[in-house]
């Protein structure tokens, strides 16, 4: 059991006989006083398939499982799945593309620093280092304009992730992203 304050993107918790993989957490601060904060948790089903929302109070016990996280790689594409294969033992995990879509947007064969989740045999899911470098495809020339305030312009990367970066950021830079907020923080 799990206090529900403490979940984390990419728990896994038990609902009426299943398990499902917490997607997205969003807290919501009460406005009157003495109000429980609350906190709704959306989750889908080990494997793909279902969906649900729930909400919880910060003090809630919500029954979790037990991950397993091992170091992997991006290896190759196979159809409709991405295999990433364990730095330790080399085994091989094949993910489903929709199951992995919001992972996707940072990962490229150089990314370092993945971890993919198991319960038990099967593998449901990656957990992204806090922050990882990637390179800049597409953005607008650098303007040579005297400005009082920091401006921000779109940049492509080169795994179709679209974020704003600082004006002076050139096409072909290394950046580092912050995956849990797509948002640029410095050159890499």
């Amino acid at each position: 059991m799990t206090r529900a304050s403490d979940l984390k993107k990419s728990d896994v918790i038990e609902h009426n006989g299943g398990l499902y993989v917490i997607r997205q957490i969003e807290v919501q601060s009460p406005s009157a006083r003495g109000a429980a904060t609350l906190y709704r948790v959306r989750a889908t089903a080990v494997g793909g398939g279902s969906k649900f929302e729930e909400r919880f109070k910060g003090d809630d016990d919500v029954p979790t499982v037990d991950l397993q996280r091992r170091p992997v790689r991006f290896s190759y594409v196979d159809g409709a799945e991405h295999v990433f294969m364990d730095e330790e033992d080399f085994a091989q995990y094949p993910l489903r593309s929709e199951d992995i879509e919001d992972e996707l947007a940072f990962v490229t064969e150089e990314t370092g620093g993945l971890l993919a989740l198991r319960v038990g045999d099967s593998v449901i899911g990656l957990e992204l280092p806090q922050a990882v470098e990637l390179t800049i495809e597409e953005t607008a020339p650098a303007m040579k304009a005297a400005s009082a305030s920091a401006r921000t312009k779109p940049a492509t990367l080169e795994t179709g992730l679209v974020i704003q970066v600082p004006e002076y950021i050139q096409e072909g830079e290394r950046v580092k992203v912050n995956t849990l907020e797509r948002k640029f923080m410095s050159r890499a």
